[in-house]
């Protein structure tokens, strides 16, 4: 009778410690360990040579303001304290925006509830890319405004930031869809005003991992 006791003590000592062990195991691992890059923390050697100066300290986007699918005013300082991405596209685009503003609605659905987090989808082609046109696009892809903006800017400062603010090539078509180029990188800017990472835009698996990074950015230090 005695070793039955002995036994049902020991099974209820090891029932007790039971979650002692699991807030063990998740505290250890709770710590977030996972290294998301900060680019350009030396300046970005101005990579394609257009850039009116040459950042040899930490690089931030830079200053702008353009017009979103409202006709609201929408710019770097909506992007303080809050993580942004940002991909450059055109809705007469015969080739990849189709697919990235497909991908980035995946990205709008999963923070569509986060306040800390937004999108900005920029136009290469804001002579054509007005404000109408752009809200006719947005509604296509369940965006609401604030949320997820639609931008068109100054020809000349869209591609200046294109290129030396996001440091992304990207080439101006003069009304001609074949003949715009831009990359189809979706950019994760931190709250900061710092990238944090590049990913593709037509690929599922790369904005996927976008998607990941965001959330340790905003829930890594909480």
């Amino acid at each position: 009778m005695r070793g039955i006791r002995i036994l049902q003590g020991m099974v209820l000592v090891c029932i007790l410690l039971i979650p002692v062990l699991i807030f063990m195991f998740l505290r250890g691992f709770g710590t977030n360990t996972y290294d998301i890059p900060i680019y350009y923390q030396t300046g970005t050697d101005n990579p394609f040579k257009e850039c009116p100066t040459t950042d040899t300290t930490q690089h931030y986007i830079p200053d702008f303001s353009f017009v979103n699918q409202e006709g609201n005013p929408v710019g770097k300082n909506q992007m303080e304290g809050k993580i942004t991405i940002v991909d450059f596209f055109f809705t007469s685009c015969p080739s990849i925006c189709p697919v990235m503003s497909q991908e980035m609605e995946r990205v709008n659905d999963m923070f569509r509830d986060e306040p800390r987090v937004q999108i900005l989808s920029i136009s290469i082609d804001p002579e054509f890319d007005t404000p109408e046109i752009l809200n006719e696009y947005a509604g296509k892809h369940n965006a609401q405004a604030g949320k997820w903006d639609f931008l068109s800017g100054g020809k000349l400062e869209t591609y200046q930031l294109a290129k030396c603010g996001f440091i992304l090539p990207t080439l101006d078509g003069y009304g001609v869809p074949d003949d715009f180029a831009h990359s189809d990188k979706f950019t994760l800017v931190d709250e900061e005003g710092r990238i944090r990472g590049y990913y593709s835009g037509t690929s599922r698996e790369d904005v996927d991992l976008l998607m990941l990074e965001a959330k340790i950015l905003l829930y890594g230090n909480e």
